[in-house]
């Protein structure tokens, strides 16, 4: 964060300075875990459920914490303020403008947010100084958080925009106006909130909304929702996909058999072959967005096959590929799931299979309103018709998984429906050997324990 005084932190936030003078300034970081604060950070505190960040507050500053910026007072120097998560926005806005050589990058979509983040912050890292932070921080809370980590020598800041409900997206573009914004897919991820894929496509759609004349929106070209956003924007539009309107294009895409997608790329009468170095064929879409937000943003044509060839998985349980010592394949996509999320998945599994047994292990889809029930029977009967040979469905709520693949016509795999974690873990554990491929999938709901059951300890996070 940029250096501010505590007296400029109350007059920002509308708070009052307590135990310190108006001028002792923050020179470090702002942080929530009173773990990781740093000397002369900002310590943000919150009252959770299970633990109030007020009681935490001498710890933090005496890790190093310059200040404290709470709703009461904790004895300690800081900003007493009404609501911590407005202040925090506050802080985010004026830090944005006092920062004049720095661009804004906005992404979202119904999945891979994360995923695509992560290639735009290393292609532009390329360019100059870029914050984009490991993890999905793209709510009220993450999203001036990583705002708040930019400073006086940063250049761009990539930032994921989630939403619940429409007037999301537009509340954080008013915390952080993007210049660049790229919207990858509208799909039934949160179908439960929204109504719609329609819905969706209109919370979606307030990104681009909110850029400028002399911004850039991109918009995947093969999504007809995202692609339909172009008049809501006044920003130049630039089209990316394997569809002959792209601006940016994909051709002659194939698959190896590590399920490492590779592809022709051409841009303004030239192409240049791509070969990706991470997992699954959905990648063609993310990597396409992150080069078109990379080529306005200053990256050569001619540095992009290598850049994009290099770029790998930063955030953690996103398509993360490992071999176990008996030579099992473990796919690590346990973060979360949606249908569309989960397709893709399932479809990098069958391309890795290469002739060996393939097993998924798929959890429980949330959010999907009305549409729960036939969304996961949905994911089953693409299971089966991608021939996965085994479905092990953990708890009940995903029961219908099972059912759409088992009511698949011609169908010969196995599905079975285990109540937790535990219980698949146990099945595999007592068969599982060098010639089997396993995909993790599911809602956030731990699915993740089954994989660090399955992990070595040498190829752990």
């Amino acid at each position: 964060m940029i250096r501010l005084t505590l007296g400029e932190i109350a007059e920002i936030t509308g708070g009052r300075v307590v135990h310190a003078e108006p001028g002792l300034e923050v020179t470090g970081g702002v942080e929530y875990d009173s773990r990781k604060i740093g000397p002369g950070g900002l310590f943000v505190a919150f009252e959770g459920e299970k633990a109030d960040g007020h009681e935490f507050a001498g710890t933090a500053v005496a890790a190093g914490a310059a200040a404290v910026l709470s709703t009461r007072d904790t004895g300690q120097p800081g900003v007493v303020v009404e609501e911590p998560l407005q202040a925090l926005a506050a802080l985010a806005r004026v830090v944005v403008t006092r920062l004049d050589n720095l661009t804004v990058v906005g992404l979202t979509g119904s999945s891979g947010k994360t995923t695509t983040k992560d290639y735009i912050g290393q292609l532009l890292s390329r360019v100059g100084p870029t914050i984009a932070p490991a993890g999905s921080l793209n709510n009220e809370l993450g999203f001036p958080y990583t705002v708040l980590q930019a400073g006086a020598d940063t250049r761009f800041l990539v930032l994921e925009m989630g939403a619940r409900g429409i007037g999301h997206i537009r509340y954080l573009t008013e915390i952080a106006r993007p210049s660049i914004g790229a919207v990858l897919n509208v799909g039934a991820a949160h179908i439960g909130e929204f109504g719609s894929v329609e819905g969706t496509a209109r919370a979606k759609g307030e990104l681009v909304e909110a850029l400028p004349d002399a911004g850039v929106a991109v918009l995947n070209a093969d999504d007809p929702l995202v692609a339909g956003m172009a008049p809501r924007t006044r920003a130049r539009v630039c089209l990316v996909g394997e569809s002959d309107i792209s601006e940016l294009r994909a051709s002659d895409v194939s698959v190896d058999a590590q399920g490492r997608a590779s592809y022709t790329l051409h841009h303004d009468g030239r192409d240049v072959r791509v070969v990706l170095a991470v997992a699954g064929r959905h990648q063609v879409a993310n990597t396409l967005a992150a080069a078109a937000v990379a080529l306005s943003a200053g990256l050569p044509f001619d540095d992009l096959a290598s850049a994009l060839g290099e770029v790998g998985i930063v955030s953690g349980r996103r398509m993360d590929v490992f071999t176990r010592p008996d030579g099992a394949t473990v796919i690590d996509d346990s973060y979360n799931a949606n249908p569309s999320s989960t397709a893709a998945a399932l479809q990098a599994l069958a391309a890795m299979a290469g002739g060996r047994r393939t097993t998924a292990v798929l959890g429980y889809m949330a959010e999907l309103g009305e549409h729960e029930r036939s969304g996961h029977e949905e994911v089953g009967r693409l299971a089966a018709g991608l021939g996965v040979d085994r479905l092990i469905v953990v708890g009940a709520e995903a029961a219908p998984i099972a059912t759409g693949a088992e009511t698949a016509e011609g169908w010969t795999g196995e599905a079975v429906v285990v109540p937790d974690q535990a219980a698949a873990t146990e099945i595999l554990a007592g068969d599982l050997g060098r010639d089997d491929v396993v995909l993790v999938k599911g809602s956030r709901y731990r699915t993740w324990d089954v994989v660090d059951a399955l992990r070595p300890e040498e190829v752990r996070p």
